[in-house]
Order: structure tokens, then C-alpha cells, then sequence
């Protein structure tokens, strides 16, 4: 191999190289940039405990204080799934943790990738409503005609305003396309290995 040809390959590894730190670092970013987007755009708190009640909040007995929540659901009309709250209200205690779940089910002929947007209304209730776990967290994977119960677990903080007696959390799930596209690349022929919950 010549010189020139040397330098021309040890170029070409060194972009690789580049290349392949840039996407490390950017899909490295996705987690803290989902964070920030959910408490600063959509005003959804992430973390694993509900916040300080005020002393006020605090004084009320937690047993006294029931809200309702209603669970909403929607796709994206680029995405062929059907979604849906399993039940579309919930009785809850503040203060306490529990789970409502949503069904999915890929209508399509091959498998899919979606990722799902919520939101809380009122706007003022979402800084009192908590999701420790969530399949909003990650994208998901159908496979084709495959149905699942998606689990969302919430906490209502006992600081939630005394005149919200009703909270909505709604869903809109959205086609990946590019993890869609590369679940298609990296199966063989016309098995795609399904992917975790």
C-alpha cells in the first residue's frame, strides 16, 4: 500500500471513529434532554417521590382526600395501532402510589416502533402528578397483529390544589421511524425479535 493510500485509510478511521462518538454522544443525550422536555414543556416530573406538601397540605388527613383521574389515549394517524386506556377513570387517594393500563395492538402486517407523548390537564395539576414507571419512558416495540397492556404507575402529591378534584393523563403514541427503520434493517428477512417491555 502506498503512502498516499496509508494516509487516505487512517483518514477514513478517524471519521468512522468520529462518526461513531458523535451518535454515542447524542444517544447518550437523549435521556437527560427527554427529562428536561417532560418537566420544562410538558411539566411531567420524572423523579421516584411525590414533593413536599406544605405544612398546610400536610395537615389534611391524606385518607380524606380522593381525586379522579381520567386516562386518554390516542395514535398519531401515521402509526396503524389501535390504543386505548384499559379503564378510562380511577378513583385515587393523594399521596398514594397506583396502576392503570393501556392496551396496544399493532393493526399492521409488520412489526413498528412507537413512542408515546403524554400530557396532564389541568396544566396546573402536572407539577402533583408523578409517574414512577412508565412505558413513555421508552420507545415501543409491536410486532405484527401483537396486542399488549402498556402499565403506567403514578403518585398524586398531597399538595395537589384543593379546588383540583380531577386530573386527565392523556397518551399519543407516534411512529418512530427511525428506530422503526432500523428494527426493518437489522431483521432477517421476516422475523424481528420483539423487543422488551
Amino acid at each position: 500500500m502506498t503512502a498516499g493510500g496509508r494516509a487516505g485509510a487512517k483518514l477514513g478511521i478517524a471519521k468512522l471513529v468520529g462518526i461513531s462518538l458523535a451518535a454515542f454522544a447524542f444517544t447518550f443525550s437523549l435521556v437527560p434532554l427527554y427529562r428536561i422536555a417532560c418537566e420544562k414543556v410538558f411539566g411531567i416530573r420524572l423523579d421516584n417521590t411525590a414533593a413536599q406538601a406544605p405544612a398546610a397540605a400536610a395537615a389534611t388527613p391524606q385518607d380524606a382526600r380522593w381525586v379522579t383521574i381520567e386516562f386518554d389515549g390516542t395514535v398519531n394517524s401515521k402509526l396503524p395501532w389501535a390504543f386505548r386506556p384499559n379503564a378510562t377513570r380511577m378513583r385515587v387517594r393523594v399521596g398514594e402510589q397506583y396502576e392503570a393500563t393501556y392496551a396496544a395492538h399493532n393493526d399492521s402486517d409488520r412489526a413498528i416502533v412507537g413512542s408515546a407523548a403524554p400530557s396532564v390537564a389541568p396544566a396546573r395539576a402536572s407539577g402533583y402528578f408523578s409517574k414512577t414507571e412508565c412505558f413513555c419512558f421508552t420507545a415501543q416495540t409491536l410486532q405484527a397483529g401483537e396486542s399488549r397492556d402498556l402499565p403506567v404507575r403514578f403518585i398524586v402529591d398531597p399538595a395537589l390544589p384543593a379546588d383540583v378534584n380531577t386530573i386527565t393523563l392523556s397518551y399519543t403514541f407516534f411512529k418512530n421511524d427511525a428506530l422503526t427503520a432500523n428494527l426493518v434493517a437489522a431483521a432477517p428477512s421476516s422475523t424481528v425479535p420483539r423487543s422488551a417491555p
